[in-house]
């Protein structure tokens, strides 16, 4: 506390200064954050393709032949 009274007046103005400055600055940044985090939550998400029955047992049964010719080939 005592170094406070031995600066000068100029000194004591510049340091208010910078404080104010770094306030407002603070206050930026926490406004950018906000709105940042604001934005990630509106994006809008990608809609999930839907296959259709036939589509998923099509692939299913081109899976299922695949591995019938792996199967086959690791007997012989």
């Amino acid at each position: 506390m005592k170094e406070v009274l031995n600066l000068s007046i100029a000194k004591l103005k510049r340091i208010l200064k910078l404080k104010a400055k770094i306030e407002r600055l603070q206050g930026q940044l926490e406004n950018l954050a906000s709105v940042s985090a604001s934005k990630a939550d509106k994006t809008p998400r990608k809609k999930r393709r839907a296959m259709s029955a036939a589509a998923r047992k099509k692939i299913s049964q081109a899976a299922k032949a695949r591995w019938a010719k792996v199967r086959a080939a690791r007997s012989k």
